[in-house]
């Protein structure tokens, strides 16, 4: 069997944390993309060592030990995570027509760069298909004997989409205000808590209270009615849950969650089209819409500003 070469573009973000940056970073070296993008956010001022971590984060991935095409874009301070992703990512697509992405906490299996490899090209001209995701969260059920289905939901722990998706991105949703008043995710969702559920979030978003990039991605995916390709078993583990973490501070059943390898020629899905029973399962599980974790969110996001 020929071996697998991977041309796509691979784009690695990293910040603080050598450690994590240096398992991430041993996975990628063995799927040895002939082209790496890396891209670096700065230390804040306010905390003592950190430009220490950054700079260490950064020597984890200064040798390149295989042929490979490599780009750098550090960032001498600190943006956060809303504008230095947002800002990576307009980076990367400029650079190319479609990338493989990486955060220094997703721990891929070894099959997801191939996975993700196969499907951009299968799906690059099909509008339907917004995004690869490498992310598994049925808890062990599958749903169908395809290596992969097709979701709404655009998970980020380990994804790959194409430039052609990428450049209706607006990190400020500026168009989510006339969407919110005319109740447009009422016609996404067929139940009206997880309606409300992201229509509240999309507002925390929309007004700054909440300091990330990834559910305007969603937003994105959304409007375009698009689909994401989800595997039928989990190929991202978080290793990054735990205080130092922007967003994952609190342990849960995600993190560090195993992961199983994809067998190769892949099975494809008979048809693009939603499947709506595992969608529902990820909403059930993942999404909280009572009213005590409403006021969880509530709370936390007072606090954080």
């Amino acid at each position: 069997m020929e071996q697998f070469r991977l041309t796509v573009p691979v784009a690695l973000f990293i910040f603080n944390r050598p450690d994590l940056t240096r398992q991430v970073f041993a996975r990628i070296r063995e799927a040895r993309p002939e082209r790496l993008l890396i891209i670096a956010d700065g230390p804040r001022n306010d905390r003592p060592g950190e430009s220490e971590l950054c700079a260490a984060a950064r020597a984890t991935v200064a040798t390149i030990d295989w042929d490979c095409d490599v780009e750098r874009n550090f960032s001498d301070i600190n943006l956060g995570c809303r504008k230095r992703v947002s800002s990576g990512l307009d980076w990367v697509f400029s650079q190319s027509e479609e990338a493989i992405i990486l955060e220094d906490d997703c721990l891929p299996d070894g099959s997801f760069f191939r996975y993700c490899a196969e499907l951009l090209e299968r799906y690059r001209r099909d509008e339907r298909v917004v995004s690869i995701s490498g992310d598994n969260f049925q808890g062990g059920h599958r749903w169908t004997e395809a290596d992969y289905y097709f979701s709404r939901h655009p998970h980020v722990w380990g994804w790959a989409s194409w430039r052609r998706v990428w450049q209706h991105y607006d990190v400020r949703m500026k168009t989510w205000p006339e969407d919110r008043d005319r109740g447009w995710l009422n016609e996404v969702f067929a139940d009206p808590r997880m309606a409300r559920y992201w229509s509240e979030t999309f507002e925390a978003v929309y007004r700054g209270e909440i300091d990330t990039w990834d559910h305007q991605w969603t937003y994105n995916c959304w409007r375009m009615n698009g689909f994401a390709a989800l595997p039928e078993v989990n190929l991202i583990s978080n290793i990054g849950f735990g205080r130092d973490a922007t967003h994952t501070r609190r342990q849960s059943r995600f993190s560090a969650m195993a992961t199983t390898p994809l067998s190769f020629p892949l099975r494809h899905p008979d048809k693009v089209s939603r499947l709506a029973e595992a969608d529902e399962f990820t909403e059930r599980q993942n999404y909280r819409t009572d009213l005590v974790s409403r006021a969880k969110r509530m709370v936390r996001r007072w606090l954080i500003r």
